[in-house]
């Protein structure tokens, strides 16, 4: 099992036939997602890697069923497009594009909610579910096939930990990029919630980094709600208040967001925490067998 999505997923790329697009598109298809239609704005009727491409999300709705919009745009028409998506229909909908207006993000996250879809990102590397479906730029040779579901503010640091798991014969049912901005699309509670209700997700692993919130709001959840043992690394333990950590959500603000206090909050949850990524695997094998 996985959660959000499957080898039966169909998929829609928005800004298909962009260099990047197109590239991505290719890789998707090698392994096995099934991208079933393509839209570019004054660019329909071509073909990419033989997917039809269409002008308008509307007309890719209604030539074939569509599960998730995957968006390659650039960041000044993403909220146009997001919200295209929606209004079509598709109920997931995932935003690689980096610098998209926090203004815009906060008005495509509430539109998201009002339609009761799922928006994951901006700046997220995307999802898989290994030897399933890959939607975005996750390298697929970094995965493998197994039981613990992992969500990662960071695209990197969900590929490393990836791998340190497949190392030692652990693989993951889903792989969720939930974006670095600011706002995200959806919460870190939110995609717990789906692999607490996933039966073949063993173990979640939470790889967080300072700045925001989600950390330790997530802690409240899983003390009181989350039914799965729960791991957790938080990068940026020696970032001081004020400065930024490369993303643009990485930032302590207010006495909030700092690494001890998302780590302290998640301690008092039961939570398993890895002072350093490479002990993410050793605390996951003791958790699942």
């Amino acid at each position: 099992m996985s959660i959000l999505i499957d080898k039966n997923t169909k998929v829609l790329v928005q800004g298909i036939t962009g260099n990047i697009g197109t590239t991505q598109t290719r890789y998707m298809l090698e392994e096995g997602t099934n991208i079933v239609a393509g839209v570019t704005p004054g660019k329909g009727g071509l073909k990419v890697e033989n997917v039809p491409v269409f002008d308008r999300v509307e007309e890719a709705v209604n030539n074939f069923p569509i599960d998730v919009s995957l968006l390659f745009v650039p960041a000044r028409v993403a909220k146009d497009s997001v919200l295209e998506a929606i209004d079509a229909g598709i109920k997931t909908v995932v935003l690689i594009t980096e610098h998209t207006p926090v203004h815009d993000v906060i008005e495509m996250k509430a539109y998201a909610l009002q339609k009761n879809a799922i928006l994951i990102g901006p700046t997220t590397p995307g999802i898989i579910t290994p030897g399933e479906c890959k939607i975005g730029i996750l390298p697929a040779n970094m995965f493998c096939q197994g039981q613990v579901g992992i969500i990662s503010r960071s695209g990197t640091l969900a590929y490393e930990v990836a791998a340190n798991l497949c190392a030692i014969g652990i693989g993951q049912s889903t792989v969720v990029g939930m974006g670095a901005d600011r706002v995200a699309g959806t919460n870190l509670v939110d995609i717990l919630k789906l692999f607490n209700q996933d039966k073949d997700t063993k173990v979640v692993v939470i790889v967080g980094e300072v700045g925001g919130t989600q950390e330790e709001d997530a802690s409240e959840f899983i003390r009181e709600g989350m039914s799965k043992p729960v791991v957790a690394y938080i990068a940026g333990i020696s970032v001081p208040p004020g400065k930024r950590m490369g993303h643009a959500g990485a930032i302590i603000e207010g006495g909030k967001g700092s690494a001890k206090s998302k780590i302290e909050s998640l301690l008092a949850s039961d939570v398993k925490i890895a002072k350093r990524l490479y002990e993410i695997p050793s605390l996951v094998k003791e958790l699942i067998s």
